[in-house]
């Protein structure tokens, strides 16, 4: 019992899975116990009524013929007066018994009439029998001062006979009783032809409901104690049930209490063996994950964005710094002396012109983050190439350059972004191979759908844990920040933004001691 205290006390919270599950449960329960209880008093108050009736029908048929037609049955005190006459019935008091009369029922009484005689009297214990004529009219068989009669106005024995003739069959009807005393059982039967009748004749019997009615009321009050203790015994039983089936929604609750920013890696169990929870389990992992990719997100945007502080500041103080030099070495005088002036003027107007540049590839950086704004038309990649090999060939400098380009390789391109691509990739080749012996090889292929190009040059390669890292902002492989090789670490940046904008994408290949290839796949769109 203090086991069942303390459960309902955890039970008892308005707002909990739980309590609504057993409350919602158990008022179904209620409801279909109910409606199974109405039913039962309904179905089995009829069927006591029926059967009731049908045992009236069977009672009535063995009611003589001739007591149908005898006179009302007489007070004790007047039937002294009559018995010579009742004598003369056909079987009493040693008269010739009429051809083929059934003998007397075994539950029929004979009565002493004037000390001569006897008749037979039918006798049904709680019943009040009667005839009833077309019109309405009723003729009392049974005992005066014994069960009353019912109540039933001539337009209803009109009705209900009527009824009665067309189906002679075990029927019922329900009445007040004359005397206020309560509900009878009406039950009808045809006896057309009865002697001593002239029309139709009916034989009314009629019995208390009391007694069917306290069957059903008993049978009732069983069933809802029956009932309640069924609900009663549910509570106990559901309780520990509900307990248990809520217990992996428990642990996905104490999961998802331990889960911070932190623990965003942890995933709720799956396979508990409830196919909802087991979804819901999903979905938070599923959440979870997104959550954990944007924390990481955040995090690595942190990071690169302040290494792309740290970066730019430091590609701008360089030349900034060289300018700031010069500078004042002419203001020292210098500026009197024409090959010093010279020398710093062209010093100058080089690290301004890098600025310019690292400035504007900035800002390209920034409007392809943004929205990229290009100016798509049919291009031929092969003539493209062919236009620029003069160009590339002058950048390689005595580096060997082969070029192997396949023919009509056409898509929709913005050409000047694709140029600046290749420039990007093959510049990237030159500041990396021997200037003697350096060999770079560009390659355009068409594809199916695609067009691939590549450049491959023998530099010295790029160690493995720097692969993933190439195309971010001013990343270099190198440990050193000199600028002896290698621009700002933007231009990969900027040709990885640009295919992608073009819809294709870049990665490289390479080995250390063997070269570096980076290539770079393009949809062959139709204009």
């Amino acid at each position: 019992m203090k086991t069942l205290a303390r459960r309902m006390r955890r039970l008892v919270v308005p707002h909990s899975l739980r309590y609504q599950l057993v409350t919602r449960s158990l008022l179904i329960m209620a409801v279909l116990l109910l409606s199974i209880g109405v039913f039962q008093y309904w179905f089995m108050k009829n069927f006591l009524y029926k059967n009731q009736a049908e045992a009236m029908f069977t009672q009535m048929n063995s009611v003589p013929r001739e007591l149908v037609g005898a006179e009302p049955m007489p007070d004790r005190k007047d039937r002294q007066n009559q018995g010579q006459r009742l004598e003369k019935l056909p079987g009493v008091n040693g008269g010739a018994p009429a051809q083929n009369q059934p003998a007397a029922p075994a539950d029929s009484s004979l009565e002493p009439v004037n000390g001569e005689g006897r008749r037979p009297y039918f006798f049904l214990p709680d019943t009040a029998l009667a005839t009833v004529d077309i019109n309405g009219n009723v003729t009392r068989l049974s005992e005066e001062g014994g069960h009353p009669m019912p109540s039933i106005s001539k337009e209803q024995y009109a009705e209900i006979l009527q009824e009665v003739k067309a189906n002679n069959k075990p029927q019922y009807w329900v009445a007040d009783g004359s005397d206020g005393s309560g509900r009878q059982l009406v039950v009808f039967r045809s006896t057309l032809g009865a002697p001593g009748r002239t029309g139709d004749t009916f034989i009314q019997m009629s019995i208390p409901t009391s007694s069917l009615d306290d069957t059903v009321l008993q049978q009732l009050m069983i069933f809802v104690v029956l009932s309640a203790a069924a609900l009663l015994a549910g509570i106990g039983l559901y309780l520990p049930v509900i307990r248990r089936t809520l217990v992996p929604l428990s642990r996905m609750v104490s999961a998802v209490q331990r889960t911070d920013a932190g623990t965003l890696n942890e995933r709720l169990p799956i396979g508990q063996g409830q196919e909802e929870i087991d979804q819901l389990a999903n979905s938070f992992n599923g959440m979870l994950k997104r959550l954990d990719d944007s924390f990481r997100a955040e995090r690595e945007a942190k990071e690169q964005m302040a290494r792309f502080i740290a970066d730019a500041s430091h590609e701008l103080r360089t030349p900034l710094t060289s300018i700031h030099g010069f500078l004042e070495v002419l203001l020292r005088g210098a500026m009197n002396n024409p090959g010093q002036l010279q020398s710093a003027l062209s010093s100058m107007h080089g690290e301004s012109k890098r600025i310019n540049k690292l400035v504007e590839d900035l800002l390209l950086l920034a409007k392809l983050d943004r929205a990229p704004q290009l100016t798509f038309k049919d291009t031929a990649l092969d003539e493209l190439i062919r236009e620029m090999e003069p160009q590339l060939r002058m950048l390689a400098g005595k580096r060997e350059v082969l070029i192997s380009v396949q023919p009509k390789v056409q898509g929709v391109y913005d050409p000047d972004k694709i140029k600046q691509v290749v420039l990007n990739l093959f510049h990237n080749a030159v500041q990396h191979t021997d200037p003697e012996t350096g060999r770079i090889s560009l390659t355009l292929a068409a594809r199916k759908d695609s067009a691939e190009l590549s450049v491959r040059d023998n530099g010295p390669g790029i160690p493995e844990e720097h692969l993933p890292h190439v195309f971010d902002r001013f990343y270099r492989s190198e440990s050193s920040r000199t600028r002896r090789s290698g621009g700002a670490g933007l231009g990969l940046s900027i040709s990885k933004s640009l295919v992608e904008a073009h819809g294709g994408d870049i990665w490289v290949e390479s080995a250390v001691g063997e070269g570096t290839t980076f290539a770079l796949r393009l949809p062959r769109k139709q204009g």
